[in-house]
């Protein structure tokens, strides 16, 4: 029996992670799948090396308090490569950690499958010739990433946005508030201030200071806050509800949403869920980041539409009154404001391709496996 290595490094490449490896234990049941993960893999059959609940950081400078603990995992994963029981290394994201472990599969004579690759159209550009020397194909996510790869010699496939294989889960907005004992009268705002530790110490004062001064204003406005599996709030920091792991129930219920910069914007698109998106990091990172991203816009929602189609707050301008006056119009039915988000979030939902990312990355996977 081969083994097929999944490496994922933090909770959304363990989600991906896990939906790949249900998919591929179906299509392969004579494949032993192990890797680096967490709960959800774990779940979907993936025999861990390690569990990956700490790894994921942000941050350029943040990262690097983890350099000791990857050259330990990447030792015990080189190991396991030169065993020569290792048919294929499928590597989700994280590219700091991956891109090594690619390396060492290369080195090892093992192919690799890239599920979620670098956004070098962001920064980092220079990854593009390393990723065609180590990796055997790519599956990427966003539409406009395939043609980019290959036109640097990679054999890269879109395979769809990964976060459509929810949607026959996703309740209609009425069964989102019940399902959340929300009133189905009165306006909902979401937050989102993030899943790690990091973003939450920065977002959620601002994002509960903005909310705070909207529920002055929007009589009857309720306010729920989404949060990642295993993190709980300091009720003294956040005096609104919270929602442990439901970001698409939340979205679904909500009439707009306060989110932090990253894959929840996307979410929000699918979800039809009108938003403002921020972010704020250390000086350092933030300084760093302006050098290094060649990109003019943080949001993947605008990203992907090409053009601003959610409010950006960046760093110091993350201010509770500005992004409350930006919330204002999204929480009116009438609002043109609103209308237009809507369309232009349904644009975007259908630049993301169709369901079945994980089915298609198990068939390129399973054409890998040597």
């Amino acid at each position: 029996m081969r083994d097929v290595l999944i490496l994922a490094g933090e909770a959304s490449g363990d989600l991906h992670g896990a939906g790949l490896a249900s998919e591929l234990s179906a299509l392969r049941p004579d494949l032993a799948l192990a890797g680096l993960g967490g709960a959800a893999m774990q779940r979907a059959g993936v025999k861990l090396i390690e569990r990956i609940d700490t790894l994921g950081v942000m941050g350029f400078v943040e990262v690097i308090r983890q350099i000791p603990h990857h050259f330990t995992l990447l030792r015990a994963i080189d190991r396991r490569l030169r065993s020569g029981s290792v048919g294929l290394v499928i590597v989700i994201d994280y590219p700091g950690f991956n891109m090594r472990a690619a390396a060492l599969a290369r080195r090892a004579g093992v192919p690799v499958l890239y599920y979620i690759t670098p956004q070098v159209w962001a920064w980092g550009a220079g990854r593009l010739s390393k990723l065609r020397e180590l990796i055997t194909r790519a599956a990427v996510i966003l539409p406009f990433e395939e043609e980019l790869l290959r036109q640097h010699g990679i054999d890269a496939t879109f395979v769809g946005h990964p976060l459509l294989d929810r949607l026959p889960g996703i309740p209609d907005p009425s069964d989102a508030r019940r399902l959340l004992g929300l009133d189905p009268v009165r306006p909902v705002l979401a937050l989102f201030p993030g899943s790690r530790e990091q973003e939450v110490s920065r977002h959620l004062q601002p994002f509960a200071a903005a909310a705070s001064l909207l529920s002055a204003r929007v009589p009857g406005l309720q306010v729920v806050v989404s949060t990642a599996p295993g993190m709980s709030l300091d009720p003294a920091a956040c005096v609104f509800r919270q929602v442990r792991d439901a970001s698409f129930a939340v979205l679904r219920a909500a009439d707009a949403a306060l989110c932090k910069s990253g894959t929840t914007t996307l979410e929000a698109a699918v979800a039809g869920c009108p938003l403002i998106v921020a972010y704020r990091t250390s000086q350092w990172t933030h300084a760093l980041a302006r050098r290094l991203v060649r990109i003019p816009r943080i949001g993947l929602v605008n990203i992907v539409a090409g053009r601003e189609i959610a409010r950006e707050f960046v760093q110091d301008a993350v201010q509770p009154a500005s992004m409350a006056e930006a919330l204002l119009p999204l929480l009116d039915p009438n609002d043109v404001t609103r209308r237009s988000m809507l369309a232009g979030l349904a644009e975007v939902r259908a630049r993301l391709g169709q369901p079945g990312a994980a089915r298609r990355v198990a068939a390129m996977a399973s054409a890998l496996v040597s």
